[in-house]
């Protein structure tokens, strides 16, 4: 693997602005990094779990995450779209559940590790409890990594010879999504590792997800004023009133 100069070009999941930056890392052959390999898929999963276990301050509510392959070829779709913009929400919504988006875009290929790293690089610019530390300071990549409830992961690369720096499209698909910005400043719940599921850990990672998720923002409030067998409740607060133990 060569060492060289790359301009990688990051677009952020959800709200945040694109980033372009200047790098020196290790070249790849292009085919190393197709996701239809098992080894490349796990390769995927494992970066992204190491990086769950070592976030600062820990944390007592992250999932373990496992590869989704209908997320991965929704991914895949929209990486061979050669479009530096994140795809349509219509996109990513698989079983009625809206999945979540990191891109990077690069000048030549790199391994799912470096791209990964470069996301939670982010974290630099991230104060927990807080937010990015300067207006400035592209976070959405690292929150995405990093999300507690992101239990299901997807991603595709793609090469599109016909753009002039950047020809290398590297999408990851999340479920759940992150980066509500109503918790967007704490990603997770900090804590003793797996402290939020106890005989569901696997080092310092909980098993234990929680398959639906909430449309509602009220609704601990809703099942504790309604109750679940309000039939409005019981349907946009599906996570709230079918998970009573798992992480949600």
């Amino acid at each position: 693997m060569a060492l060289r100069n790359l301009f990688f070009c990051l677009v952020a999941a959800a709200f945040w602005p694109v980033s372009i930056i200047k790098g020196e890392t290790a070249i790849v052959p292009y085919e190393t990094v197709l996701t239809k390999s098992a080894n490349v898929q796990e390769e995927i999963v494992n970066k992204h779990n190491a990086l769950r276990r070592r976030v600062i301050p820990q944390a007592c509510n992250m999932l373990k995450m496992e590869w989704n392959e209908n997320a991965a070829q929704n991914a895949r779709n929209w990486s061979k779209v050669c479009e530096k913009d994140h795809s349509p929400q219509v996109k990513r919504i698989i079983t009625n559940i809206l999945f979540g988006e990191n891109l990077l875009f690069a000048s030549l290929p790199i391994s799912w590790s470096d791209a990964i790293q470069m996301w939670y690089d982010e974290s630099k610019n991230f104060t927990y409890g807080y937010g990015p530390i300067n207006p400035e300071s592209n976070v959405g990549h690292y929150t995405q990594t990093v999300w507690s409830t992101s239990y299901m992961i997807g991603c595709g690369v793609a090469h599109c010879p016909n753009q002039q720096i950047f020809k290398y499209f590297y999408t990851c698909h999340y479920c759940h999504g992150g980066n509500n910005p109503a918790t967007f400043t704490t990603p997770y719940k900090k804590g003793i590792p797996c402290g939020d599921c106890p005989g569901q850990c696997e080092n310092k990672l909980c098993t234990n997800p929680c398959p639906y998720v909430d449309v509602a923002i009220n609704c601990p409030d809703a099942v504790r004023i309604a109750s679940c067998n309000h039939k409005v409740v019981a349907a946009r607060c599906e996570a709230s009133c079918r998970c009573k133990n798992e992480i949600k």
